[in-house]
C-alpha cells in the first residue's frame, strides 16, 4: 500500500469510528481523495508533501473539467478533512488546504409545501387504500412523516418495538447509525394508535397461521420485509392527484422540507429544528430561513397594497404604449 493510500484508509477508519459516517458518505470521500491522490501521482507528488499552491492548483483543475460547484465543494472539503486528521495525527505539521476557500455552492432553495397542500393530503390519505387497515397504514405513515419531517427511508423502516405503548417520543435511527429522539403531534399519536391496534390484530391471525411476526412497524411480503421508500414515492404522487395537489411538487422530501418550514415560521428555533432533523451541522439547517425570507417576500409581493397599485400602474403604462 502506498504512502497516499495508507493516509486515506487511516482517515477513512478514523471518521468511521468516531463520527459514525455512513458507509456512502465514506465512499464517497475515499472517491474523492484517490482522484487527489492520482492527480498529485502525475506530477510526482503525494499527500505529504502537497502545499496550498498544489490544492489551489487541482480545484482549477476540477474547474477545467466542468465539474459542478457542489461537487467542486465536496472534494475541497474532503481534503481538508484530510489534512486536518494529518495535523491532528502529527503526520503533517500543517494543514495545507485550511485557507483555500470554496467554490460557494449554488445554493437552490428546497421545494416545499403550503400548510394548506399538507392538509389536504393528510386528508385523502385518510380515504387512501383497500378497506381499514390499509387506510389506518396510509394515514399512519403520512402523519407521522409530517409530524416528525423524518427521512423516508427512516419511516419505512421503522422497528415497532420504537412505537409501542403511546410514546410521546419516537427514538429514530438516522444516518451512520445515529439516533435521536423526536416529539410526537396529537394527530399522529392518535394514527399511531389506531393503525397498531389494527396491526396487531393482523399480528395474532398470521401467527396463528404459523407465520413469524415482523420487527418492522409497516411490514411487507417484499425482500426487504417493509415498505419500499420506491413503494411510499409512489403512494403520496396518488396522493397528490387525489386531493388536488401538483404531483410535481410532491416527494417524500417535500415533506420533511414542510415540516422545517412551518416549524420555523410558526416561531421553531433553528437548533431545535436541526436536532429534529437529524443534520450534524446548522448550516445545513439554515437553508429553510432563506426559504421562509422568500415566502415572505412573494406573500408582500402578491398582497401588499402598494405592490398590487405598482403593477396596476405598471399595466396600464403597458396598455399606453401599446396603443
Amino acid at each position: 500500500m502506498t504512502g497516499d493510500a495508507v493516509w486515506i484508509s487511516a482517515f477513512l477508519e478514523a471518521r468511521a469510528a468516531e463520527l459514525g459516517a455512513a458507509q456512502n458518505t465514506l465512499a464517497a470521500y475515499g472517491r474523492d481523495l484517490a482522484d487527489f491522490s492520482d492527480w498529485l501521482g502525475a506530477r510526482d507528488q503525494g499527500l505529504s508533501e502537497a502545499g496550498q499552491a498544489e490544492i489551489e492548483a487541482y480545484m482549477v483543475h476540477l474547474d477545467a473539467q466542468g465539474l459542478a460547484t457542489a461537487t467542486r465543494a465536496r472534494r475541497l472539503s474532503a481534503i481538508r478533512q484530510l489534512y486536518a486528521f494529518a495535523l491532528e495525527d502529527r503526520l503533517r505539521e500543517d494543514n495545507p488546504a485550511a485557507r483555500i476557500r470554496g467554490p460557494g455552492r449554488d445554493r437552490r432553495l428546497p421545494k416545499t409545501l403550503s400548510e394548506e397542500d399538507v392538509d389536504r393530503l393528510l386528508l385523502a390519505a385518510r380515504r387512501s387504500g383497500r378497506g381499514a387497515m390499509e387506510q389506518a397504514r396510509n394515514t399512519c405513515l403520512m402523519e407521522l412523516l409530517y409530524a416528525t419531517g423524518m427521512r423516508v427511508s427512516e419511516l419505512v423502516s421503522l422497528p415497532v418495538a420504537a412505537a409501542r405503548g403511546d410514546p410521546d417520543l419516537l427514538l429514530i435511527r438516522g444516518k451512520g447509525g445515529k439516533e435521536r429522539l423526536v416529539p410526537l403531534s396529537r394527530p399522529s399519536r392518535a394514527a399511531l394508535a389506531e393503525w397498531l391496534t389494527l396491526r396487531e390484530r393482523a399480528e395474532e391471525a398470521a401467527r396463528a397461521e404459523g407465520r413469524p411476526a415482523s420487527p418492522f412497524l409497516f411490514p411487507s411480503r417484499g425482500k426487504a420485509g417493509h415498505m419500499t421508500r420506491n413503494w411510499f414515492y409512489l403512494f403520496i404522487k396518488d396522493l397528490a392527484v387525489d386531493s388536488g395537489v401538483n404531483p410535481k411538487a410532491v416527494t417524500p422530501h417535500t415533506l420533511r422540507h414542510a415540516f422545517a418550514t412551518h416549524l420555523l415560521a410558526n416561531g421553531a428555533d433553528l437548533r431545535a429544528i436541526q436536532t429534529l432533523l437529524g443534520h450534524a451541522d446548522v448550516a445545513t439547517t439554515e437553508i429553510y430561513t432563506h426559504v421562509l425570507d422568500e415566502r415572505l417576500r412573494q406573500l408582500v409581493e402578491d398582497h401588499h397594497p402598494l405592490a398590487r397599485a405598482a403593477r396596476r400602474s405598471s399595466g396600464g403604462s403597458m396598455s399606453s404604449d401599446g396603443q
